[in-house]
């Protein structure tokens, strides 16, 4: 029986149209006569969607009583005793009940496939197994219903449903996707705008690549090697030569002129692991390349032009980039170059040869040259080849003077080889020399004389010196490329430990430098550095002992630019270490300059934490401050009229608001005072932990009690704030809100838990503030419009903010769907706090 086909609707979120989509297509095949079924369609009472499910046939779901509750799951034998064309299933990444004939839905799916009935079916982008971790990342939900990716990968068609986050969002407002008590929350939450862009460029990115995979296999199974410009994709070939940085930058060039294309850069290998260009360069080159948003590759192969060509149609590369070669004028003799090969042979793949400045110029590339053998395994493989030979003769000449001539030559020939494998090629000469000259005296005829009687001897003689010299050869070249290889793998190892260092953004210096000293066995390392003014050195980092002072008194100096240079002390280095070392003293220095940059940014942040409190104070003693001492003057001035008689009743009214403005300017200057030591340093906010209904209602007491709706969830997790700082904060919010809100309308004051921060969201129905103007608002002094409404009683939203982010939170404006503003206050869950069990306190004096 055939396999059913497999058909998915792939959505960025809930409510972008994907059951939609699926019954719109069930009612077209109807229209053409296929026999459609519904297998299992929710529509979660959303009108139009129920609507779409008149007319078609439906399956009658199995009921599973599980725990005291039925709930109702598809009918798999239902389905497949009814044995329709195309059946309709949705939510594949839905878990079955348990009791069911399979644990997930996608598994009831795959047996209706097996039974050859086709199966159009759902799926949410944050469904995917392998997405699970990015989308808990980005919306702090963990996704329970997952579906190996695999099982999408294997629908034979997938068409992604569309829609833009401002679409949907104005969907959710309307009641079309969630009941309207669930609207508020969820746009609060899990569909906020940023939210469901972050998904949507998921879905789309993934669909992109299951298109990609579709119109590979495609070439694949019609065997097109020609390129398909569907997007432009560019190969720059790199040897490794300082030319590398500009055939890459002019390839960035050329992809910014078309949106979607993508830069591969590909550097061929030998076959026998041994890289031509200098690894330092194409380090380089493999940082820029990723810098540029593009990708680095390495391809093995001896043919250069084939493999290179091989690589860009196996990428559907469009356009190749290359360098005019180094090579010499002379040198065009062996052969027409790779760049002239590679266009001969390039089809319909342009290819571009970008000239440089060390065209022409020779290669000038560090070439790998043979390994040196230490002077002990010279010695003994010279001894071995002079003295060996002889001593061989004598044992056989006394022991065994029978042995037949080829027996005599291939035990002088083993000693040929002993003297290769011990000494190398010179020795094992040698050892051929004296070898041959020892058979001729001692072995043949007539003995005792240089003279050969017969002619045959003459040729196996001279065999045996050819044989020798070719043994030797290939045991010398074998050791010799055997030691290479190693210390070519050391130095990658090294390399990649500067790689590595780099990715995961270490920054100790002196480990650095540690990691220098231990590979290369020296006493002590250091990174001097210049002094502009004095041009005297100092001394950036070290490790080991007595460190050098001056880059004369080290052994081995590295400079890195004109004001680094590593030194190390304690022996002198051979010079095929210091590429190698070059690339650790370059580290070094980016690691030295990302400390020093890391530290001003530090200093950047205090200076600008710094002004964002001076703003507040100044908010507050401009805007605050000046409403109490107006009451107060006022009063008073009141009491000490002469011209008015005021009755008991209006004293005692007068002298009430001159003690009400006195509490208030009490509890503001105070706040004022220890917000002035918070920007000194001398003390910092009380962090604690307390759940918000501790706090929040105690910040509503200076709105009417009718005007705030406040719902604070009991299974909220506890927050880390200053109590004090936070109830400022949110009464000032809150105020501001009721202040703008329309008469009827309460504003709402809600809470949710979003992974590891806590969410404080005030929604008003007011007048809204345009996006342009949500930064202005915070700013000391500012109302929306510049039209003050009533007094001011708080600090404001510009001091809000400052005690906010005092705390390690956020406080931003966004849209209220439907019209009005909503305050996000974002605040650190009690998670490792100090005051925390396991966690040691800090000093600290309480802010409130």
């Amino acid at each position: 029986m055939a396999r059913g086909k497999l058909r998915i609707y792939l959505g960025a979120a809930p409510g972008v149209g994907k059951t939609y989509a699926m019954l719109s297509e069930a009612h077209r095949r109807v229209e053409r006569g296929t026999d459609v079924v519904v297998g299992y369609v929710e529509h979660h009472r959303r009108p139009r969607t129920e609507v779409m499910l008149a007319g078609l046939e439906e399956i009658r779901r199995k009921e599973i009583d599980y725990r005291g509750t039925v709930f109702t799951e598809m009918d798999v034998d239902a389905v497949l005793e009814r044995a329709p064309e195309v059946v309709l299933v949705d939510e594949l990444a839905h878990t079955n009940v348990p009791g069911s004939r399979n644990a997930k839905r996608w598994q009831d799916v795959e047996e209706l496939l097996k039974a050859g009935i086709h199966v159009v079916s759902n799926v949410n982008i944050q469904h995917l197994e392998s997405l699970g971790d990015v989308v808990e990342s980005i919306t702090g939900v963990t996704q329970r219903e997952t579906v190996p990716d695999e099982v999408v990968r294997r629908a034979d068609q997938i068409e992604l449903v569309d829609m833009s986050p401002q679409a949907l969002r104005r969907r959710m407002a309307h009641g079309n996707i969630y009941a309207p008590d669930r609207v508020d929350a969820a746009l609060s939450n899990y569909f906020r705008p940023g939210n469901l862009t972050a998904l949507r460029e998921l879905a789309l990115l993934w669909t992109a690549d299951r298109v990609d995979e579709y119109l590979q296999q495609y070439r694949a199974d019609h065997r097109i090697s020609a390129a398909w410009q569907a997007r432009e994709r560019i190969v720059v070939g790199l040897t490794g030569g300082p030319e590398g940085r500009t055939l890459l930058r002019r390839a960035a060039r050329m992809a910014a002129k078309g949106s979607g294309s993508e830069i591969l850069a590909v550097h061929i290998v030998r076959s026998d692991g041994l890289v031509s260009g200098s690894a330092k360069e194409l380090a380089v080159q493999r940082a820029l390349v990723e810098d540029l948003g593009g990708s680095f590759h390495h391809v093995i192969g001896d043919d250069v032009p084939d493999a290179l060509l091989d690589f860009a149609r196996g990428v559907d590369a469009t356009q190749i980039v290359l360098g005019t070669s180094r090579r010499k004028a002379w040198q065009y003799v062996f052969g027409p170059g790779v760049g002239s090969t590679v266009a001969r042979d390039s089809g319909d793949i342009d290819v571009h040869i970008v000239t440089h400045e060390h065209a022409a110029k020779g290669r000038g590339l560090p070439s790998a040259r043979g390994a040196k053998l230490g002077r002990s395994r010279v010695v003994a493989g010279w001894l071995t080849g002079v003295a060996g030979p002889v001593l061989l003769a004598v044992l056989l000449t006394r022991w065994h003077p029978g042995m037949s001539q080829a027996t005599e030559m291939l035990v002088f020939l083993t000693m040929t080889v002993a003297a290769a494998l011990i000494g190398g090629l010179l020795p094992a000469l040698a050892a051929a020399l004296v070898g041959s000259l020892l058979l001729n005296y001692y072995f043949t005829p007539p003995t005792h004389s240089f003279t050969i009687a017969q002619p045959e001897n003459i040729i196996a003689i001279a065999i045996f010196i050819v044989v020798g010299a070719a043994v030797a050869s290939v045991v010398d070249l074998a050791a010799r490329r055997t030691q290479q290889a190693a210390r070519l793998r050391a130095e990658a190892e090294i390399l990649s430990y500067l790689a590595g260092s780099v990715l995961r953004g270490e920054s100790s210096l002196e480990a650095l430098l540690e990691r220098v000293r231990e590979t290369f066995g020296m006493d002590a390392v250091v990174l001097l550095e210049r002094d502009d003014e004095h041009a005297a050195w100092h001394c950036a980092a070290s490790v080991g002992s007595t460190p050098c002072v001056r880059p004369e008194d080290a052994d081995v100096e590295v400079p890195v630019n004109d004001r680094l240079t590593l030194a190390l002390t304690g022996r002198v280095l051979p010079a095929s270490d210091r590429r190698v070392l070059s690339a650790f003293a370059a580290q070094a220095a980016v690691v030295l300059d990302r400390k020093r940059l890391t530290d001003e940014a530090a200093r950047a942040r205090e200076l600008a934490e710094g002004n964002r409190i001076r703003t507040a104070l100044l908010a507050a003693v401009s805007h605050d401050l000046r409403t109490p001492l107006a009451g107060i003057k006022a009063s008073v001035s009141s009491l000490r009229s002469a011209d008015v008689a005021w009755s008991p009743q209006d004293e005692a009214e007068l002298l009430a608001g001159i003690e009400d403005g006195a509490d208030r300017l009490d509890h503001l200057v105070g706040n004022l005072l220890d917000m002035s030591r918070l920007q000194t340093g001398t003390v910092s906010p009380l962090i604690r932990e307390l759940d918000l209904d501790e706090v929040v209602p105690m910040a509503l007491g200076g709105v009417p009690e009718q005007s705030v709706a406040l719902d604070i969830p009991e299974t909220l997790p506890m927050v880390a704030v200053d109590p004090g700082l936070l109830e400022r904060s949110v009464a000032n919010v809150v105020e501001n809100a009721v202040k703008y809100s329309p008469q009827n309308e309460k504003v709402l004051v809600a809470a949710s838990a979003l992974g590891h921060r806590v969410e404080l969201r005030v929604v008003d129905r007011g007048p809204g503030v345009p996006e342009s103007a949500r930064d202005h608002i915070f700013e000391p002094f500012q109302r929306y419009g510049d039209a003050p409404r009533g007094n001011g009683v708080g600090l404001g939203l510009a001091v809000a903010r400052g005690f906010v982010e005092a705390m390690g939170g956020t406080l931003v404006a966004e849209d209220t769907p439907g019209g009005g503003l909503t305050m996000v206050l974002t605040l650190p869950a009690a998670h490792g706090v100090p005051g925390a069990p396991g966690v040691p306190d800090r000093p600290a004096t309480a802010v409130s």
